[in-house]
């Protein structure tokens, strides 16, 4: 895997599918769909940032995105169900680690959509992605101490959760623990694809 051919990749991110989602580049006209999830404070309780606090703002944040997708530096899909068209969250890569073939996903969803399996399919197609086009050995996951649901989704997709760090990371002025799940190459090439 060389940078070129990530770059190549992400500046035109490719479009994907599973049964109920849609996985496209997010969109200046997503701005209400990211903006009614990202001002929750649910959505952000076990996530780096803090609640968007206008749609200004978010309409920033959505410039960003923009401008690092041109670049090939954003490796975010939004997750958009079909039934309505309406984007509910993300799903991509937080770490592509090319020398020692490993990359990291995360995912964030709108929590009027928790509960229906639509994150475990989003990470699932993600993972897909991981090992069938960048050809990566490992993709792993993090998660904040507390959120079981996040790791009830690594479960899901075969992941096998490795433990914790004792708090490992300041996170909005506080010290959180922080978990980790993963699926090398081989356990994954052993699951059946069509459960």
């Amino acid at each position: 895997m060389k940078l070129n051919f990530l770059t190549k990749l992400f500046s035109k991110i490719p479009e994907m599918e599973t049964d109920r989602l849609l996985f496209r580049a997010i969109r200046r006209s997503d701005i209400e769909d990211v903006y009614e999830y990202s001002a929750n404070p649910k959505t952000s309780e076990f996530l780096l940032w803090e609640p968007h606090n206008s749609i200004e703002y978010t309409k920033k944040f959505i410039d960003i995105v923009l401008s690092k997708y041109k670049l090939g530096e954003y490796n975010d899909w939004a997750i958009v169900l079909k039934e309505n068209n309406k984007m509910i969250g993300t799903c991509g890569f937080t770490r592509i680690d090319e020398y020692n073939s490993i990359a990291e996903i995360g995912y964030v969803l709108n929590p009027k959509y928790w509960g229906y399996g639509i994150a475990t399919e989003a990470a699932k197609k993600v993972v897909d992605f991981a090992f069938e086009v960048l050809k990566v050995n490992r993709v792993e996951a993090k998660f904040m101490f507390g959120n079981e649901a996040s790791l009830r989704v690594m479960n899901k997709i075969g992941m096998k959760f490795e433990g914790y760090q004792r708090e490992a990371m300041l996170v909005k002025g506080k010290y959180r623990t922080i978990g980790i799940s993963s699926i090398l190459k081989r356990e994954y090439l052993l699951i059946d694809r069509y459960n």
